[in-house]
């Protein structure tokens, strides 16, 4: 099923609203994370990321229900709200910034065989592995890569 969805760019009245999407996500995407992990990286999402990506918010019944960042054709973070999950939201901020952009890439975890296949899905394929995430700690990232040309 499908929401009637609106996709507007990002403005500091959405940090709160955000966060708490990125947090609930995040805690189901990425168990592996300490809760000490977690705390540190949302610091970072709303201090840094939000403000500095590019960030698009996916709005239904003019309540946010999930987010893309992107920094130039690279997808920093996707993340919805879990109880929307399923209902194409990601699809749509994927398909939003595509429209943008020839090509997309992106970072994935490797444990997070959910995100994965949901990229996959839309075409997304591998490009490269490392055996560490971008802060040296032992967890394996994929680089994923859709062209339109």
């Amino acid at each position: 099923m499908s929401l009637d969805l609106q996709i507007r760019p990002y403005t500091p009245e959405d940090k709160s609203r955000l966060l708490s999407i990125w947090r609930a996500a995040s805690e189901i995407g990425h168990p592996f994370f300490s809760n000490d992990q977690l705390n540190e990286q949302q610091k970072v999402v709303g201090e840094v990321y939000l403000p500095q990506a590019e960030t698009f918010v996916a709005e239904h019944d003019d309540a946010p229900v999930g987010f893309i960042g992107m920094l130039g054709h690279f997808i920093g973070g996707l993340f919805v709200a879990p109880e929307a999950h399923g209902q194409g939201i990601g699809r749509a901020l994927v398909t939003y910034v595509l429209e943008r952009n020839r090509a997309l890439e992106l970072d994935v975890y490797a444990l997070n065989e959910t995100a994965i296949g949901f990229y996959r899905r839309l075409g997304f394929v591998e490009v490269e592995r490392r055996s560490t995430d971008d802060n040296n700690q032992p967890f394996e990232v994929i680089r994923l890569r859709i062209d339109t040309e």
